[in-house]
């Protein structure tokens, strides 16, 4: 699979964070998250696609008008990629940042992301 499809792949994924209609956003996920991907985050474990929309209308629901924005491009070798991403809130301030690594099936979807909240811990 070449980089512009998987680059293809995670803005449909960002685009369904950012999806305020259930119909919408489950359509984008078909296209991009694969039946059973498995989704990881500090606050919740999750596996499917339905779980994975359902929390991302809860996200949502948390936090009135708010969107996701890529905060670097998508860094991709062999199935696996990464990038950065921020939450912007609806009053234009920043909020959480965070790092997501995932993983491409064969069918170009995401069969897994996990994603770390904030800057990486100082050296002891």
């Amino acid at each position: 699979m070449d980089k512009s499809a998987i680059t293809k792949t995670l803005t449909q994924y960002m685009a369904a964070w950012n999806e305020p209609d259930d119909t919408a956003r489950r359509a984008l996920l078909g296209q991009c998250w694969s039946d059973g991907g498995v989704y990881l985050d500090p606050n919740v474990s999750l596996a499917g696609r339905d779980a994975l929309a359902t929390q991302i209308a809860t996200v949502q629901a948390s936090r009135p008008g708010a969107r996701l924005e890529f905060m670097s491009g998508i860094d991709v070798h062999h199935n696996v990629v990464r990038f950065l991403w921020r939450l912007v809130r609806a009053d234009g301030t920043c909020g959480d940042t965070s790092i997501d690594f995932g993983e491409v099936g064969p069918d170009g979807r995401l069969i897994k992301i996990v994603g770390f909240f904030g800057p990486p811990p100082a050296l002891p």
